[in-house]
């Protein structure tokens, strides 16, 4: 708080986190409590898919003249940030909103932005350097995971913020004048009081902030008697170290295809001669490759019942809310003729003047309104085809190329076998993510074939390859 009493807060939230709500009722507890009072935003669309900074300035009443307030948050001159998420509080950071003045407030969950989630390897950004900063940068930092409590109060992240905004004391107002300003708002009373009291009893703990540790994944136990018969297999004929992704591969490709599919799944890696690191590694990427996405998987996953019911949850939908639906799909020629019997897609694909003309049918991406009944019946028809998935040119080409691939894997001393496996990363995703990643593959699967190529020289290949989507740090390794 500056020497005139001034009280700058600056709160950076994700859209759709009620983010607006809590500046609203920071307003009304500073105007109703002899502040005058004043808040603004800024979205910030371009940052991280709806990332907006909410501004609220306050200054004691009374004055000769009417103060000027300011409509952002200047550097160096903010007394309180409340952050949704822990990379909006690393943003708060970054642009240096948080100094040894500033009380920072932050939830420690993660929402992934889009190009954490889109990286060719692993784009997480680092929570622990987050943490580090606001401890050391902040006056005091107040951290937890306010999604996580927001669940358990039956309630939304903005009350549980201003609960922990109330428990930190950095503003001058009793704990009446925060619930106060949640009852006058009149919107969700019940609920948002208790998160505001979730809020308020999680920041007045004495705990440090600290990131939830990954829960350690138990065994899969299967169900179903050809499940069963899948893992007794895997327990007797493959090493414990492969187990839990053997197991897990089995059921992901029975759900993916079939139980036939499953077991040559299983007949594959049984094939591969080595050491348990090797063959559990082969488990886990093998199963990835077999359940390569097609437009058929696509359609799968968009109108299973499940999906459905998690993105109600995430909107927080009410019963009696309906909800819409709406994807952007793009598929290419490409994927079209790859979902057609193999001979009619071959013949599409050779003929340059056909080619030519049916892609111009699909050089623009649609809007498909997933919940509206003619294009559910027409994705879950697609799904449908999953049955007649083995004749489409799609199948034979990928099978070739694993077949391939093992075959490189089986012939290799078992240092060089594990990298190799390894390598699989690079195919993920579809259209044009997927012939980028499947270039950076075969490039590197070409070098090791002229020679002269040892397990550390695939592993530095391929994180050349994860570098970036385009090729250029690849394609450097590889000249040097």
């Amino acid at each position: 708080m500056s020497a005139s009493g001034r009280i700058s807060v600056a709160i950076l939230g994700l859209g759709g986190q009620g983010g607006g709500v809590l500046a609203d009722w920071v307003v009304q507890l500073g105007a109703h409590n002899g502040y005058v009072t004043q808040g603004t935003s800024v979205p910030g669309v371009a940052q991280r898919t709806g990332a907006t900074v909410y501004y609220v300035e306050m200054i004691p009443a009374g004055g000769a003249t009417p103060p000027l307030l300011a409509l952002m948050p200047v550097p160096g001159d903010v007394d309180i940030v409340v952050a949704s998420e822990l990379m909006e509080a690393g943003r708060a950071i970054l642009r240096g909103f948080v100094t040894d003045r500033t009380v920072l407030i932050g939830s420690t969950h993660r929402v992934y932005a889009i190009d954490e989630k889109s990286a060719m390897g692993d784009g997480r950004a680092s929570g622990e350097r987050i943490l580090t900063a606001a401890r050391e940068r902040a006056r005091r930092f107040i951290g937890f995971d306010m999604d996580g409590a927001a669940e358990a109060a039956g309630s939304v992240i903005s009350s549980v913020m201003f609960g922990a905004l109330c428990a930190s004391g950095a503003l001058p107002f009793a704990r009446t004048a925060f619930e106060a300003a949640i009852v006058a708002g009149g919107k969700a009373v019940d609920a948002n009081l208790r998160g505001f009291a979730a809020g308020f009893a999680a920041a007045s703990s004495d705990r440090q902030a600290v990131l939830d540790a990954q829960p350690v994944p138990a065994l899969p136990v299967a169900t179903s008697a050809q499940g069963q018969a899948f893992q007794a297999r895997i327990e007797a004929n493959l090493p414990r170290a492969a187990h839990f992704f053997a197991i897990e591969g089995a059921r992901r490709l029975m759900d993916y295809q079939d139980a036939d599919y499953a077991d040559l799944y299983l007949t594959r890696l049984e094939g591969l001669a080595g050491n348990a690191d090797l063959i559990a590694e082969a488990a886990r990427f093998l199963a990835l490759w077999m359940s390569y996405e097609d437009t058929i998987r696509v359609a799968d996953l968009k109108v299973r019942e499940g999906r459905f019911r998690r993105v109600r949850d995430e909107v927080k939908a009410r019963d009696d809310q309906i909800v819409q639906l709406t994807e952007y799909m793009h598929p290419r020629l490409e994927e079209i003729c790859e979902t057609l019997p193999a001979g009619i897609g071959r013949a599409i694909l050779a003929s340059p003047g056909l080619s030519r003309r049916l892609a111009r049918l699909f050089g623009k991406g649609r809007h498909v309104e997933t919940t509206s009944l003619r294009w559910f019946v027409m994705l879950n028809m697609l799904a449908g085809m999953r049955r007649w998935r083995r004749g489409t040119l799609r199948y034979q080409t990928e099978q070739a190329r694993i077949e391939a691939w093992l075959d490189l894997v089986r012939s290799a001393d078992p240092e060089v076998a594990i990298e190799l496996v390894k390598c699989q990363r690079l195919i993920k995703g579809y259209g044009d993510t997927f012939e980028r990643g499947l270039g950076s593959f075969n490039r590197i699967m070409q070098r090791y074939q002229t020679g002269g190529l040892t397990a550390a020289g695939i592993a530095r290949l391929r994180e050349a390859a994860l570098a970036d989507d385009k090729g250029d740090t690849l394609q450097a390794a590889l000249a040097g």
